[in-house]
């Protein structure tokens, strides 16, 4: 939520009333749910939206992250305000709440302002845990169209915040394809042979997710050659020099993206928060990245990297339009 500093008293009132007694009217719910089913529908002839549904039911089977998050047609339809407010009771608790505040505003207002506002919430949220789950990998999953692109995403093991070669892995991830035009995918894919004009790496909770798009009688050499990238930084890791690199970028680059305004500062301190670090983190997440060696990034590649991905292709079957 944003306010100008005048704007104080309307706001929060507002935001308590949202808060703690949403009305939810069949009018706005039917409203909402009909643009939603609309954008199911329209989904439907999405070559891309297809494969995604297609993706997640592949890699998590039953697992409630195979769902669609706006849901199908048939669970919206479902949907009631006693519904709505039951889950609106369930989530909304002190519990479960984490709050981050940038601004000008001193602090015995602020804890005056969020005593209005979170005094009246539940102790104790009721929402039944979600079971961890490890994405199904080592498959093809392929939805043919005839397009002129094909969308290639390939998954391999992720790890958690907390393992101790998370920043080993972070490194290589940006060496591998998280840092644009730099990496080594961006170079041997765009650089070299021009067969895409993006492609990139990313650690996500559970996964090491590389992404591109490339002209659909190149997807079987584009697939390739990521896949050549990939092996090849399993097999060797980086060099010295790209870990240095790498270090600089991950280090320099950290302030610049989430502390240039206040509400990327808000979104930080909630971060933080969420993943109970200290406030100092951000002096020691660059200390413990000045601290990895090239051996301990040459095993945490080696050790993610050496699986079997999962591989989703959308576009033409691959080869076909070579053949």
């Amino acid at each position: 939520v944003c306010m100008l500093p005048k704007q104080q008293d309307a706001a929060f009132g507002l935001l308590r009333l949202a808060l703690n007694a949403p009305r939810f009217d069949q009018g706005p719910i039917d409203r909402v749910r009909a643009e939603i089913v609309s954008d199911i529908v329209g989904s439907e002839r999405d070559p891309d939206a297809i494969a995604q549904r297609k993706w997640l039911r592949a890699i998590y089977g039953t697992h409630p992250f195979s769902r669609p998050g706006e849901g199908t047609k048939e669970s919206l339809a479902g949907i009631t305000p006693p519904d709505l407010l039951a889950f609106h009771k369930a989530i909304f608790a002190r519990d479960g709440l984490h709050i981050a505040v940038v601004g000008d505003i001193d602090a015995n207002t602020l804890r005056e302002r969020l005593d209005q506002l979170f005094g009246d919430l539940p102790e104790q949220q009721t929402l039944a845990p979600v079971a961890d789950v490890v994405p199904k990998l080592g498959q093809l999953v392929e939805e043919n169209c005839d397009l002129p692109q094909t969308s290639l995403r390939l998954a391999w093991p992720g790890v958690k915040r907390s393992a101790p070669d998370h920043f080993a892995t972070v490194l290589m991830n940006d060496i591998l394809g998280g840092s644009g035009m730099t990496s080594r995918l961006f170079e041997e894919v765009r650089e070299k042979r021009g067969l895409a004009y993006h492609v990139s790496s990313e650690l996500t909770l559970d996964k090491l997710l590389v992404t591109t798009e490339t002209r659909s009688d190149c997807a079987a050499q584009t697939l390739s050659i990521v896949r050549d990238v990939v092996k090849q930084m399993a097999q060797q890791g980086p060099t010295g020099a790209e870990l240095k690199a790498a270090k600089k970028h991950l280090i320099g680059t950290y302030a610049i993206d989430r502390l240039g305004s206040t509400s990327s500062i808000a979104d930080r301190l909630l971060d933080l928060q969420i993943h109970k670090a200290d406030v100092d983190y951000n002096q020691r997440r660059a200390r413990s990245i000045g601290r990895v060696t090239l051996k301990q990034v040459k095993a945490a590649a080696k050790k993610l990297l050496s699986a079997e991905p999962a591989i989703l292709v959308v576009g033409p079957p691959l080869g076909g339009k070579d053949e």
